[in-house]
């Protein structure tokens, strides 16, 4: 670590090379069995701002089940988060410029900065340094932003260099349940203001395994879990920036079609499923854009519950729903299949190119 103490406007710098990317995570056995420096560094900065009172609420264990069912949709209940956390700003498009009016992360508190991340030496040119700051409304321990440099005012449109730069912190860290993962305006982004989120979550998702139909020579679609998804696949560090630029091709592809995306990166098995080593799986879902609340939705749909956890906000609603229920709300957000498919070969030759 370089630079001044934690809070300071200028907050210290996670310099990391190649070196420190870890190829192998821990197992599922005993996940926090390794933490590499990334994650002592994130989660001792995470526990301090949490003994500080610098988050909403405090976050402790957190009720779960698996719902019945083929899917083994997870679901939590985070009834704070929905009571406590900051209201999600009104957008009107996917074009969304940014708004100085409104909340973004140059008001944040300095002691809410963690870390700045930044990469020396190959492969490639270095990413964008990214800040790294508490969700002040976490949904699980360690929850952060990932946030290229706030002053540029940058709306919430995902540009490869901020997306490489997340692959990168999914690869720094040694614990198999971390995560970074996007949502788009129209695809329950909060705040108008680039930015993506990473967080450590304690099971596996079928997601990270499940092999997927080819489409084209870097492009799948991927069936399992709650919601169709493309895939895409970085076997490595060298694989980061080319997948980088892919999922913001595709995303630019969604935006144009009118349609909302989000993005889940996590570590697992190549596109065929497992037995040809791992990797980091980079998911990318289209879906219709939803402008504000939806009258009766039990619960806002955006890259987790796409991904099979619900984090829901009330008891009743933890403790009744089905799978059918939560199945029923988010996928009425997606394409139809005819349509999905279109898409999907779209997205391929768009590729190819």
């Amino acid at each position: 670590m370089a630079g001044g103490e934690p809070g300071e406007p200028n907050p210290e710098e996670f310099v990391y090379g190649e070196e420190d990317f870890v190829l192998q995570a821990a197992g599922w056995g005993d996940p926090d069995s390794a933490p590499s420096r990334f994650d002592r560094v994130l989660l001792a900065g995470w526990n301090d701002r949490m003994e500080r009172g610098l988050f909403r609420y405090r976050l402790g264990p957190l009720p779960t089940r698996v719902l019945p069912g083929a899917v083994r949709l997870v679901a939590q209940l985070n009834a704070q988060r929905s009571a406590e956390r900051r209201p999600p700003q009104p957008v009107r498009s996917l074009r969304d410029p940014f708004d100085p009016g409104a909340f973004n992360f140059t008001r944040l508190r300095p002691a809410e900065l963690l870390f700045r991340l930044r990469r020396t030496g190959g492969p490639g040119p270095a990413p964008e340094p990214l800040l790294v700051a508490i969700n002040a409304s976490p949904l699980e321990r360690g929850h952060v932003l990932l946030l290229p440099e706030p002053a540029r005012r940058l709306p919430q449109l995902l540009t490869a260099p901020a997306l490489r730069g997340a692959l990168e912190a999914a690869l720094l860290s040694a614990h198999p349940g971390f995560r970074v993962g996007f949502n788009g305006l129209g695809g329950g982004a909060s705040v108008n203001h680039l930015h993506l989120h990473g967080l450590y979550l304690d099971r596996p998702l079928p997601l990270e395994e499940a092999p997927a139909e080819p489409l084209g020579p870097r492009l799948a679609l991927l069936r399992a879990g709650p919601a169709p998804a493309f895939l895409f696949f970085a076997a490595g560090p060298a694989a980061l920036e080319p997948v980088s630029r892919a999922v913001c091709r595709a995303a630019e592809h969604l935006g144009a079609a009118g349609l909302a995306c989000n993005v889940l990166a996590a570590r697992g098995a190549p596109p065929a499923g497992p037995g040809a080593g791992r990797g980091l799986r980079v998911l990318l879902w289209a879906r219709r854009p939803l402008f504000g609340p939806k009258a009766g939705e039990p619960f806002a749909v955006a890259l987790c519950e796409l991904a099979g956890l619900l984090p829901l906000p009330a008891e009743p609603l933890y403790r009744d729903i089905t799978e059918a229920q939560a199945l029923s709300a988010i996928r009425q957000h997606l394409l139809p299949e005819p349509e999905l498919l279109h898409l999907g070969g779209e997205l391929a030759r768009l590729l190819e190119r």
